[in-house]
């Protein structure tokens, strides 16, 4: 069996689907069986296979689902999308992160220090 992770020529997809599409005469052997006997051929899984058959009926309009090139379509248009929108989400952040910010404490005049008890002021008093 092929080790998980593998990827296949569209031909081979093609030609494993076709496989499996085709019926022999005098073949008594189930769907799941004529599945497992071609993946063991091919030398891949059967899940492998079943998803490449589901695929190729929906993409034929046999079966309901999105075509795989509708539904990469699909998925760009939305992965662009989001990413937009967490553009706005970072705008918008460090926005009402600057508004939150407290002012930068304003410079201390020399006036406070005296008028607070400071050293000039005990010294006058002496």
């Amino acid at each position: 069996m092929a080790s998980r992770g593998t990827k296949y020529s569209d031909q081979t997809r093609e030609r494993a689907v076709r496989l499996l599409r085709e019926r022999v005469e005098g073949d008594e052997r189930t769907d799941r069986q004529r599945m497992n006997s071609v993946a063991e051929k091919m030398g891949m899984t059967t899940e492998t296979l079943r998803r490449w058959l589901r695929q190729a009926e929906v993409d034929a309009g046999e079966r309901e689902g999105l075509p795989s090139a509708v539904e990469m379509a699909q998925l760009r248009q939305r992965n662009a999308e989001l990413e937009a929108t967490v553009e706005i989400l970072k705008a918008a952040t460090s926005f009402f992160a600057r508004e939150c910010d407290p002012p930068p404490p304003s410079s201390v005049s020399s006036s406070t220090s005296t008028e607070t008890g400071s050293e000039s002021h005990r010294s006058a008093q002496r």
